[in-house]
């Protein structure tokens, strides 16, 4: 079972890899990608419950406003992290998004209520050591470190709906738990998309439902599902190589050449993994 959860959480963090490309090739503001990632997402895994006559039922009302809530701390982890990359690079937007495991390795013994391991900190602080290499110039007068301030919200968003889910997965399929989540994000972003009057052309759709489907809700439900076998500080750390995955898919399919800060901090970032998941 933890050999299948470890499978589940790699092949979702290659996935999530994809997801600075689509930030790229589809035409829209940050919100608009955002919506839809989510709303494809949604549709595709509703369809899914009904085909295979699955339940939408939530045991209670507490549950349901865990699964609400973290829906939309869901929606503004997506938003920051395409207004990162919209205004960096798609690294500087996954690389921000590699802290996630600083904040869950302390937020995670808090919520058991368990000690804190000097091990686990410095993994964490080694970690952000990695991020911090990459900042060029810490001034608002360059993108990179707006990128990076903006991207820093993703990470504290992601902890709180990791916990969150965490405590939900055994009782829930990690199918109806996405379902849930994705709606609720949907909802969540949809008047502010409104707003924008953008419109997304037929090329935007096609991008869309393919971000939706594949690298969202098939990726995000392996997650979830990889969640009841792993700590949630281990996928934290794991969750870190879609920084790596998606400095080198940008390389390969955008011509983006990572600066020498970048690929330093790449590095240390994946040795730090690579150490976390051969110790598991």
């Amino acid at each position: 079972m933890k050999k299948r959860s470890f499978l589940y959480l790699n092949l979702s963090v290659l996935l999530f890899g994809f997801a600075g490309l689509f930030g790229k090739w589809v035409e829209l503001p940050a919100l608009g990608i955002a919506f839809g990632r989510v709303f494809f997402s949604s549709i595709s895994l509703g369809l899914y419950l009904l085909l295979t006559k699955q339940s939408f039922k939530v045991a209670s009302r507490k549950d349901l406003g865990l699964l609400l809530f973290s829906g939309a701390i869901l929606a503004l982890h997506w938003w920051s992290i395409f207004e990162s990359i919209r205004v960096s690079t798609v690294a500087i937007g996954s690389i921000t998004f590699s802290t996630f495991p600083l904040f869950v390795t302390f937020a995670e013994p808090l919520a058991a209520r368990e000690r804190l391991k000097a091990r686990n900190v410095i993994l964490a602080l080694v970690i952000l050591a990695g991020v911090i290499i990459t900042v060029p110039e810490f001034s608002l007068e360059n993108d990179t470190f707006k990128g990076i301030l903006i991207g820093m919200i993703s990470p504290v968003a992601y902890t709180v709906h990791t916990m969150l889910t965490k405590g939900l997965v055994r009782r829930y399929t990690g199918t109806l738990i996405s379902f849930c989540e994705q709606s609720t994000a949907a909802l969540v972003l949809l008047p502010f998309v409104l707003s924008l009057g953008a419109r997304p052309s037929a090329k935007d759709l096609v991008l869309l439902l393919v971000f939706g489907t594949v690298t969202t809700a098939f990726a995000h439900t392996l997650f979830i599902s990889s969640l009841k076998d792993i700590p949630a500080r281990l996928a934290g750390v794991c969750s870190s190589l879609e920084t790596v995955y998606a400095i080198i898919f940008a390389l390969i399919l955008l011509g983006e050449v990572p600066s020498a800060r970048e690929a330093a901090g790449a590095v240390i970032i994946l040795g730090a993994v690579i150490y976390a998941q051969l110790r598991e």
